[in-house]
């Protein structure tokens, strides 16, 4: 029975006094009529016990009380549900709720009452099992589990202010021997590192590892083929470990990291301050080796770090090499069948020109994969400065653009020695080489066009196919040019006097000049005759 205050129960008792239903009590006072029941057997009882009070004529006379019936004559208020209280279990095993019950009562069996009865009913008859869970066990070495929480507030560098930075802790399902590291910041590659620190930490790795549905390491989540994160999948398959993404809102797969995350959080970091994240991970590592591994867990009731020593040797070796992190794009391979990554050119073949392809850049070297399979098509080296072509002789490709043709026409407007030379020049290069077309192409807005077609003409005597030696050598001649017109200027000049000329090869004889007239004339008179008769 719930203890009321001595004003509420004062309260209480008073309305009894005064013949309050329950009910009216319950709506007054805010008490439940359960309590309100209960109190009333007890003042009951105090009535009937209480001692008979003696008048001025000497009379006991008992103390008034309420007109009701003793506790055991007092019959039980029956709902007006109970008759339909099969129709009603019937329907809760159906999971319906209260008012659709209500509203079946009514238009179905004729029910009278109020919806309040029916939810009141419907309460007292409504079962809440336990919820299950099942147990799950696992072998030495099988599985690992990581997530995220919150660790203690740490001061932020080169400032005055705390922050609580991510918590990162995997724990070994079956020792429950567990690493944790605090970082300020999460990223697709910091996942990673996290995940391969663990695993240099307890010497060797798991079969699988368990994590929720967080976007740096599950970009896609679904029961059956979750997409993870490239970077992540990548190291996953370097140390031979397989994903096990828990499904979405259900955190109890992972139930053991998440207790020691919070195990952490109460017992490790609850109240404390920290400096700087160095110096939380190295209270973190102490806290785990000298007091979370020593102490015995409540489930196995074993010591931690006795069954992390039987889970050692079940734990799959390291691999000689770390990972290699990188950063994975998209490209289309060019017309050049070359992809663009940060300014050069790296050669894509296989891939046909136009096609899609993944590109992973590496420190080194990058990778290039087909975007379906993920295949590796090819890989480069690195190239240490914007602007290079890594693409080989017999990779370039012959096939002139609308632009190439365009250039190929303008180089024959200039000359044939300036066409040959273009077209030789794009037969070695390719498209690469369409640069130097315009160079040389571009000269005759500046210099004559019979300068230029010479030029290419002595550099492919010279065998120089380059825009810079025909430009050199069109300048050349055109400085030889000027001094020759000037050294002209400076020689004295002489007029000569015109002289005519009676016979020539263009100059006919007058008979045919006579023909030629009279046959204009009678043209004209015949033209004006017919004009008058008209």
């Amino acid at each position: 029975m719930n203890v009321l205050k001595p004003n509420q129960k004062a309260t209480v008792f008073t309305l009894l006094e005064r013949n309050t239903s329950q009910h009216e009590i319950a709506r007054i006072t805010g008490i439940d009529r359960k309590t309100i029941r209960n109190y009333q057997r007890c003042w009951l009882s105090e009535q009937s016990n209480s001692p008979r009070v003696a008048t001025d004529s000497g009379v006991q006379i008992p103390p008034p009380r309420p007109p009701t019936y003793t506790p055991q004559a007092m019959p039980l208020a029956s709902s007006l549900c109970e008759p339909y209280r099969s129709f009603i279990q019937a329907q809760l095993l159906l999971k319906r709720n209260a008012m659709s019950i209500f509203q079946d009562l009514v238009d179905r069996h004729g029910f009278v009452g109020k919806y309040n009865s029916v939810k009141r009913f419907c309460a007292k008859l409504r079962e809440t099992e336990p919820q299950q869970f099942d147990r799950l066990s696992f072998m030495p070495g099988e599985e690992m589990q990581v997530d995220y929480g919150e660790g203690a507030p740490t001061r932020v560098p080169g400032s005055d202010r705390y922050r609580k930075p991510r918590l990162f802790v995997a724990t070994l399902r079956y020792s429950r021997r567990s690493f944790r590291r605090v970082v300020w910041k999460s990223s697709q590659q910091i996942w990673a590192q996290l995940h391969e620190q663990a695993w240099r930490y307890f010497a060797g790795t798991t079969r699988y590892v368990v994590l929720d549905n967080l976007k740096e390491g599950v970009i896609k989540p679904d029961q059956y083929e979750p997409q993870l994160n490239p970077v992540y999948a990548a190291t996953l398959s370097h140390y031979g470990v397989v994903a096990d993404p828990a499904r979405v809102r259900d955190p109890n797969r992972k139930g053991t990291v998440e207790n020691a995350i919070g195990h952490t959080q109460a017992t490790a970091l609850k109240g404390r301050r920290f400096e700087s994240i160095e110096e939380q991970n190295v209270f973190l590592e102490h806290w785990e080796s000298t007091w979370a591994a020593t102490r015995i867990h409540g489930t196995e009731r074993r010591q931690v770090q006795a069954m992390f020593e039987e889970e050692r040797p079940h734990l799959q070796p390291l691999p000689l090499l770390g990972m290699q992190y990188f950063e994975e794009v998209k490209r289309t391979v060019c017309d050049d069948a070359c992809v663009r990554i940060d300014h050069s050119s790296y050669a894509a073949r296989p891939a046909p020109i136009g096609s899609k392809v993944l590109v992973r850049v590496f420190t080194q070297r990058i990778e290039i994969r087909d975007l379906s399979s993920l295949e590796l098509l090819r890989t480069h080296a690195k190239a240490e400065r914007p602007g290079t072509v890594v693409l080989p002789l017999e990779e370039r490709v012959f096939n002139p653009s609308r632009e190439t043709r365009y250039i190929l026409k303008q180089a024959r407007a200039i000359g044939e020695q300036a066409s040959r030379l273009c077209e030789m020049l794009f037969a070695v290069e390719g498209r690469v080489g369409q640069r130097k077309l315009w160079g040389i192409v571009n000269l005759s807005k500046r210099y004559p066009a019979r300068c230029i077609d010479a030029a290419c003409a002595q550099a492919m005597d010279q065998g120089v196919y380059s825009y810079k030696q025909v430009k050199a050598l069109t300048e050349r001649m055109m400085e030889q040019a000027l001094e020759e017109l000037a050294s002209r200027a400076d020689e004295p000049q002489t007029t000569a006097t015109p002289r005519l000329v009676q016979q020539h090869e263009l100059i006919r004889d007058s008979d045919e000049y006579g023909d030629l007239f009279t046959r204009a004339a009678q043209v004209t008179t015949t033209l004006r005759v017919e004009g008058r008769h008209l």
